[in-house]
């Protein structure tokens, strides 16, 4: 059951992303061969107009294939005899997409769950927090230049930035405050510490403020997700630390067995909020300026802006199929590591 679940959960994912390049294909007038769920062989598929809609062997990815968008094209609805901008606008509409289906998810989960306020429930005895005079009821407003919206935020910021000197600007009874602390490092938890403890209580406020603390979820994730590959960049964190589609499905599936005792509704939450890291994260894996992913065709486009001429479609197609190879032997390589780390 879990399993599937976790299909599904990625189907809808998936689909809602190749929605966006479909529908903004559609309304700039470029003719889609194929609109897909998955890859690989074609399981089941029907035709309707000029479209082919199909559902394929592998579960993992989709597409939305658009005539002479990875070559030249003589057709006047071709990808490459759109516009610049027009094109821009078809690409990123997937990530758009996302960034937007994240949000809707997180309206609903926020709404049932609230969220939980940077407020200090107390200050533990002997770190940083406690010396520098901070105490229970204070609002944590900025880490050095980071907003913190969510008390989670504070944690997210010491694990990025493990051991850093940090200016932490706070709030108490309507004055700002500022103080300089430097974590300590705790043997039995394993991570830097400030010493500051949240309550557990979350709040819950009208829309306006859930449609506000929704769009501050997304940027949480966006977040956490650009500091994630900075960190692999730099070398803080290996490939081993990366989870593929196998060790997602697991997570997915630890997480429905946490929460299905408590009934199906609890179930549906736990998925939402799954579906919102999952949903961000693919919007930005999907910018980054890398052939075959979205980010790649846009730094084609800005090339193509910048120069005032088109790169050769059979070149750019040539790049972008090299990327998918690559791409592929990646999930191949991470796909692995998962098994073995769940062995």
């Amino acid at each position: 059951m879990k399993i599937i679940i976790a299909i599904i959960l990625f189907g809808i994912i998936i689909i809602f992303h190749e929605l966006g390049h479909f529908l903004l294909a559609k309304a700039n007038g470029i003719r889609v061969n194929e609109f897909s769920l998955g890859l690989g062989p074609t399981l089941i598929g029907f035709t309707r107009g000029e479209t082919k809609y199909s559902i394929k062997l592998l579960p993992f990815g989709g597409a939305c294939m658009m005539e002479g968008e990875d070559g030249e094209s003589s057709d006047s609805r071709a990808f490459g005899a759109k516009s610049v901008w027009a094109r821009i606008s078809v690409v990123a509409a997937g990530p758009v997409f996302n960034f937007l289906m994240a949000f809707v998810f997180a309206v609903i989960l926020l709404f049932n769950i609230g969220y939980d306020l940077p407020v200090l429930s107390a200050v533990q005895e002997g770190y940083p927090a406690e010396a520098a005079g901070m105490q229970a009821g204070d609002v944590i407003i900025k880490i050095n230049h980071s907003r913190i919206h969510f008390f989670r935020d504070i944690s997210s910021y010491t694990m990025f930035h493990p051991g850093d000197t940090v200016t932490v600007t706070y709030k108490r009874d309507g004055v700002n405050y500022k103080t300089e602390l430097t974590p300590l490092y705790n043997e039995e938890a394993g991570y830097y510490m400030y010493g500051f403890v949240g309550t557990a209580e979350r709040t819950h406020g009208n829309i306006l403020q859930v449609l506000k603390y929704s769009v501050y979820e997304v940027k949480y994730w966006i977040s956490s997700t650009l500091n994630s590959l900075r960190m692999l960049v730099t070398g803080h964190v290996s490939m081993n630390d990366m989870s593929g589609p196998v060790g997602i499905v697991d997570m997915i599936g630890e997480g429905y067995e946490e929460s299905v005792s408590y009934g199906y509704f609890a179930v549906f939450l736990q998925m939402l909020y799954w579906g919102i890291f999952l949903s961000a994260n693919l919007g930005v894996m999907n910018l980054l300026p890398l052939p075959a992913l979205d980010g790649g065709r846009l730094l084609f486009m800005i090339i193509e802006l910048i120069r005032g001429k088109r790169v050769d479609p059979d070149k750019e197609g040539m790049v972008h199929f090299v990327g998918m190879l690559l791409l592929f032997g990646l999930m191949i390589v991470i796909m692995f590591n998962d098994i073995r780390k769940l062995l």
